[in-house]
């Protein structure tokens, strides 16, 4: 059965390929991202009845205009619903990070989460069902050093999501995945080189789409990953 999927951080990476293996399968896909260039790349391949749009979705009145855009006429809310979207800091001992970089990740990361769900879960209860699904990270329930942002925003969308399903009605179900280890941009920046063992995007997606696509009310507040083969 076809179904509604509003994702956000499509323009690369995981995100990007998640876009495709969606359409691929038969889904309608609801996108956005900061950067506009992967967009309309997005655009030209795609088309109707997917839609993507250009939202920093660390601003709540920029995605609650997406939200109304989307659902303002006859779509649909969506069935399933991706929080990807997120920035990592620059290798360094926390002392050292700017308490800029640090405020903008976590801006992303972790309120960007919260706007989305605030804009588009209370549709997504009018219909009666839907899941939510926040990507977190292996920093989300470890830790690393030269990464503690990161680490701090993951275990927030950990506790975000776990309070969150105590919250959600039976029929509906909030869950932190991680995604595992990817050969993206994200982790070449702490690995370097290193991030060449890792599968790459679209490997990665051709296992996790189908996954993320069985998960429902039985896996509500399960901190769960994608298998890695």
């Amino acid at each position: 059965m076809s179904r509604v999927i509003l994702l956000t951080g499509v323009s690369r990476g995981i995100g990007r390929a998640l876009v495709g293996e969606f359409v691929r399968a038969g889904h309608t896909v609801y996108g956005c991202a900061r950067g506009e260039v992967g967009l309309e790349e997005l655009e030209l391949k795609f088309g109707s009845p997917h839609r993507f749009r250009k939202v920093d979705v660390s601003d709540e009145t920029q995605v609650r205009d997406w939200a109304g855009e989307l659902l303002g006429g006859d779509l649909p809310p969506p069935d399933l619903l991706i929080n990807n979207a997120a920035l990592i800091n620059a290798n360094a001992p926390f002392w050292d990070i700017p308490a800029s970089e640090f405020d903008r990740l976590m801006a992303v990361n972790v309120n960007g989460v919260a706007n989305v769900i605030r804009c588009f879960l209370p549709p997504m209860m009018e219909a009666g069902h839907g899941v939510i699904v926040n990507l977190s990270s292996g920093w989300g329930r470890s830790t690393s050093p030269q990464v503690v942002p990161y680490c701090t925003s993951k275990w927030a969308i950990e506790g975000l999501t776990q309070g969150l399903a105590t919250e959600l009605p039976a029929e509906m179900a909030a869950i932190a995945l991680s995604p595992g280890t990817v050969d993206t941009d994200m982790l070449r920046s702490c690995m370097g080189e290193g991030a060449a063992s890792a599968p790459s995007p679209d490997a990665w997606a051709k296992r996790a789409a189908p996954f993320i696509l069985k998960l429902g009310p039985k896996d509500s507040g399960q901190p769960l990953t994608v298998p890695q083969s």
